[in-house]
């Protein structure tokens, strides 16, 4: 993208420098980007409540050694499923904790602005919990910003100019895929298939073919291991004998544990770009779609897709953090890019 004249922006702007906060609130990690100083903060997105009192005792990585560790009185979470909020306290104790470390060592200040990513599908009521989750964890004010849009942005794409472009983010709760152009979305789906469903998958084939009970973590390394060639120890508990149990996993076994939320993903691509108007067909064509999110790493997936719909894929530089890397790029230029924002 062309380099942007950041000068009068900077004074009009220049008292909520190094204030303003986007978050990427993703179902299994958020980001969160500081104005004037980049991507600040990488957590998983689970909380440790005690169940007693309500306190919310860790956040992220902390809170995530928890999962399926812990005692009765405390109980670790994932509050988002599918990219929205599930658990409205969890979820604010959450952005609570992230703001605040955000601003750690800045003093008491002003609160600060804050910018949201949300799926494109999400409902008017589920904006609303957004707005009003962050606005309680201490937002002074709240925007929103829908994913495909920020990252597109991320990734570097001409969202602003009158061609198209393509996104597919896949996140762990939700894939959205959106069809861009003079800096709105001509076509939007969202599909609510995503990392969480490649590892429930995994999961789930375990289990029918060896009777082994596996954990979302071993699910997730399983995943993340695709495409090293190798076979894959797999240690868990057998249901029938309720004694420990050591299998290995082959890469085409792995292949076809993934293949149903694969195809889904796929399926839904294809969906979307057959809504594609005729005026921006051509340039999709051309250009093709870009894969931004932690499902973007999946081995073969960009092959998968190409092979499938005919078009160009690639995956972006840094597809883990473009929706946050494009909520930066929205707070940096907050006021010449705010008509991008959703709410």
């Amino acid at each position: 993208m062309a380099k942007r004249n950041h000068s009068a922006l900077s004074v009009a702007a220049s008292s909520f420098r190094g204030r303003d906060i986007g978050i990427d609130l993703g179902t299994a990690n958020t980001l969160v980007y500081e104005r004037g100083r980049g991507v600040v903060l990488d957590e998983p997105s689970v909380v440790a409540i005690d169940t007693n009192t309500g306190k919310v005792l860790a956040v992220g990585a902390q809170a995530r050694q928890a999962v399926g560790r812990t005692p009765g009185s405390i109980r670790a979470t994932r509050p988002l499923k599918g990219g929205v909020i599930t658990d409205f306290e969890a979820t604010e104790g959450m952005l609570r904790y992230f703001i605040r470390a955000a601003r750690d060592g800045k003093g008491r200040g002003r609160s600060p602005r804050v910018v949201v990513c949300v799926p494109s599908g999400v409902t008017g009521v589920e904006r609303r919990a957004v707005l009003q989750t962050a606005s309680r964890a201490g937002a002074r004010s709240v925007r929103l910003i829908e994913e495909p849009i920020a990252a597109a942005i991320g990734a570097g794409l001409p969202v602003h100019e009158a061609r198209g472009s393509m996104v597919v983010d896949i996140g762990g709760g939700s894939t959205e895929i959106a069809i861009i152009s003079l800096g709105g979305m001509v076509v939007a789906r969202s599909a609510r298939v995503a990392g969480d469903a490649l590892d429930a998958a995994i999961a789930s084939w375990i289990e029918r073919e060896y009777t082994i009970a596996v954990g979302e973590r071993t699910s997730e390394e399983i995943k993340m291991s695709l495409g090293s060639g190798e076979f894959v120890p797999v240690r868990g508990r057998d249901k029938h004998t309720g004694m420990p149990k050591l299998v290995q996993l082959s890469p085409e076994e792995i292949g076809e544990a993934v293949e149903r939320p694969v195809r889904s993903i796929v399926a839904a691509v294809q969906a979307a770009f057959e809504e594609c108007p005729p005026e921006l067909y051509g340039d999709i064509m051309e250009r093709g779609m870009v894969l931004t999110g932690g499902g973007a790493l999946l081995h073969g997936l960009d092959e998968r897709l190409t092979r499938e719909t005919g078009m160009p894929v690639t995956v972006a530089d840094e597809p883990l953090g473009c929706v946050a890397l494009g909520t930066g790029r929205c707070l940096e230029e907050y006021d010449r890019l705010e008509s991008i924002f959703a709410a």
